[in-house]
């Protein structure tokens, strides 16, 4: 075409057609003219062999007197040398000659010298994955997501789990870090929801998991999960530490689900959620349309899945507290209350990724939400799960231990009864504020007006008024009422009798 160099394609393309069509028609197929293809059949070289290698320059080599003095020693001594720190480095001993002008013949030089005289490189092979046998698990942050619950900023990673052959995907939201417990329900799970599990399961080294633990726990952890896989009858393995591309497939998967998560929040409109469980559902419902897309690779590779034991596995951790005479339990970093009934029993904990269970024997006793300190506090910080219910009858006989207990900004069920504290102790005697607040929260407690209670408070605080317990106590109490009196006549027990008689007549015949 004119105007238009031909390339070398062109002329191979050109010169097979020749060989059994027409020079007009060939010429066609290879979108030159007849005129070029006359010139071709004279010289059919492509035009990247015809090209003749320059030996001169020209322009002046800007980095004449520097690459063999200066730059070749720098990357023999550090083969790993970027260009732009080289650069700076050169601006910093000539800076009357060198500036950024350079730095893209620079780039270039560094690059062939690395073609032709560097270290040899590490190279990745590709493999092939046959349907059931590898699955691969790991976790990736999501707070770059900006997702809210009840207007707080969710702190948080998903654990992810993808089949490499077919491409499907199982994701938990893990309030934690990577630990064992995230790891081991999130794999359970995963395996349930898929109804099989493949040959292999490939990890990462869990290092996260090992850094704050000693010797022998993290011995523990290595063997528990090891116990985990053989569970399911899958091989372990994991990749080595720091070498991202070993679990390339599921790495590579992250900015995907997370682009995927992402682009949902933008149609949704908001990336807040009244509760947490129903960011779980939204997360559920964006691989569950991922997973849909793969429903014919997925079910080919059901095929070819183990099945699942019989029994589930064990996905929590274990531990062991003795509840103190403050109602409650330290475990690691955070303290929880529990009724008061448990004080000076040995509690034994099963720990999730976002609850403990306690059980007294085998006796199940309550289910307390996992607490964790931000990660922004020192690590001697002590996190508390508090529950009112818990310690307001010995609140109620003390109310003066309130002002100064250690939990106290834990303890209130609702942003509404920290504002009555506030407004209380600025306005009132410390005494009688404290005696106010152990009122409302009985009030709350026996009644079961927490929510309605409140609602009540907020109103009151907003009028800028002080909350009147007695007054609320009266709103909130239900006024006494007698039982109707209710007559109830008993029959005579001789109209039975022809029921009777009809019965033993149907027996009878």
């Amino acid at each position: 075409m004119p105007g238009r160099h031909v390339n070398d394609q062109q002329v191979r393309l050109y010169m097979t057609a020749r060989i059994i069509r027409a020079q007009a028609t060939a010429a066609a197929m290879a979108g030159i003219s007849v005129a070029t293809g006359r010139r071709l059949e004279h010289d059919p070289r492509p035009p990247s062999s015809r090209k003749e290698a320059r030996d001169y320059r020209t322009r002046p080599d800007p980095l004449a007197g520097l690459w063999d003095e200066e730059i070749m020693p720098m990357l023999a001594g550090a083969p790993a040398l970027r260009p732009i720190t080289i650069l700076r480095e050169l601006a910093r001993r000539y800076p009357e000659r060198i500036d950024n002008g350079v730095r893209r013949t620079l780039e270039r030089r560094i690059r062939t010298w690395r073609a032709t005289h560097g270290p040899e490189r590490e190279v990745i092979f590709r493999q092939v994955h046959a349907p059931g046998r590898m699955g691969l698990s790991d976790f990736t942050d999501m707070n770059g997501l900006g997702v809210t619950i009840a207007g707080v900023a969710l702190e948080h990673r998903l654990y992810h789990f993808a089949l490499v052959y077919s491409g499907f995907e199982h994701g938990e939201v893990v309030l934690g870090g990577e630990s064992y417990t995230a790891l081991a329900a999130g794999l359970a799970a995963a395996l349930t929801l898929l109804g099989g599990a493949p040959a292999e399961h490939r990890s990462d080294s869990l290092s996260a998991a090992f850094r704050n633990l000693r010797a022998d726990d993290a011995e523990d952890v290595t063997r528990r999960f090891a116990d985990l896989t053989a569970h399911y009858g899958m091989l372990p393995t994991r990749n080595n530490r720091g070498v991202a591309h070993e679990n390339g497939s599921i790495e590579s998967r992250h900015g995907h689900v997370k682009d995927r998560i992402d682009q949902a929040l933008m149609l949704r409109g908001s990336c807040g959620f009244d509760t947490l469980d129903a960011y779980r559902g939204f997360i559920a419902g964006v691989i569950a349309d991922h997973n849909r897309r793969h429903f014919d690779a997925i079910e080919i590779e059901r095929a070819h899945l183990r099945g699942l034991p019989p029994t589930p596995s064990s996905t929590w951790e274990e531990a062991s507290v003795r509840v103190t005479s403050s109602s409650g339990f330290s475990f690691r970093h955070a303290f929880y209350t529990v009724p008061s009934r448990l004080i000076g029993h040995r509690l034994h904990l099963r720990v999730h990724d976002d609850r403990i269970e306690a059980y007294l024997g085998a006796a199940h006793m309550l289910t307390l939400p996992r607490g964790r300190a931000p990660s922004k506090t020192a690590a001697h910080t002590t996190t508390h799960v508090i529950d009112y219910r818990h310690v307001i009858a010995s609140l109620r006989a003390k109310p003066g231990a309130l002002a100064g207990l250690t939990y106290r900004d834990a303890l209130w069920p609702r942003t509404a009864y920290r504002r009555s504290w506030d407004a209380l102790i600025a306005l009132r005697p410390t005494r009688e504020a404290a005696r106010t607040m152990v009122g409302l929260l009985a009030l709350a407690h026996d009644l079961g007006v927490e929510a309605d209670l409140a609602a009540a408070l907020d109103a009151i605080l907003d009028d800028g008024q002080l909350p009147d317990l007695e007054k609320l106590r009266i709103q909130f109490t239900p006024e006494a009422t007698t039982a109707p009196l209710v007559h109830v006549e008993m029959p005579n027990a001789s109209v039975y009798d022809p029921l009777l008689a009809g019965m033993r007549q149907e027996i009878a015949a």
